[in-house]
């Protein structure tokens, strides 16, 4: 009787050797990713309904430092929570018959919509997102065309983007 209790418990203690070897690592990693900082899929899961955080985002085009004159209409801006020009590039790579590209870029956006606002007159503009990886989209005409695609981190409660001639995606002579 005495060896069956020795082996029962040298069964019992084996078994929780073996379960630690397995939880301590496991509890480990863990608490490596709890610490990790928030990532896209943080930012979507607080953008979910009664969860919503925002960022106070500040366009700015200061168009005296253009370097050329642009127009001083309001301008149009568009933000998109994915790169819009790779995703174009993805659905014309292959065919998808029957489906639009707008429904594609819809699904990509996972649920999250596209925002327009517009610059004023003095070149700025305040619009509240959502924390994420947006996509700034803008063309100011003038005597060239400026053209941006900016990526932007929007973190926080407030972030502040500078349109300038250095980060314009694109930069072309009107004739």
């Amino acid at each position: 009787m005495g060896e069956d209790r020795q082996g029962f418990t040298r069964r019992l203690a084996a078994a929780g050797a073996m379960f630690a070897l397995v939880a301590a690592p496991a509890a480990a990693v863990w608490g490596v990713y709890r610490r990790l900082p928030e990532g896209e899929r943080a930012a979507e899961r607080a953008a979910r309904p009664g969860r919503q955080r925002t960022t106070l985002l500040r366009l700015r085009l200061r168009r005296e430092e253009v370097g050329f004159p642009v127009s001083a209409r309001k301008t149009p801006v568009q933000l998109y929570p994915i790169n819009m020009a790779a995703a174009r590039s993805e659905f014309d790579s292959e065919r998808r018959p029957g489906q639009r590209f707008e429904e594609f870029a819809t699904r990509l956006m996972g649920g999250r919509s596209p925002l327009t606002v517009e610059l004023d007159e003095g070149g700025e503009a305040v619009v509240a997102v959502p924390p994420g990886k947006w996509w700034v989209h803008a063309t100011v005409e003038g005597d060239r065309e400026l053209t941006w695609r900016l990526s932007v981190n929007v973190t926080g409660r407030e972030k502040t983007v500078e349109l300038t001639k250095d980060n314009a995606y694109l930069r072309a002579k009107r004739f």
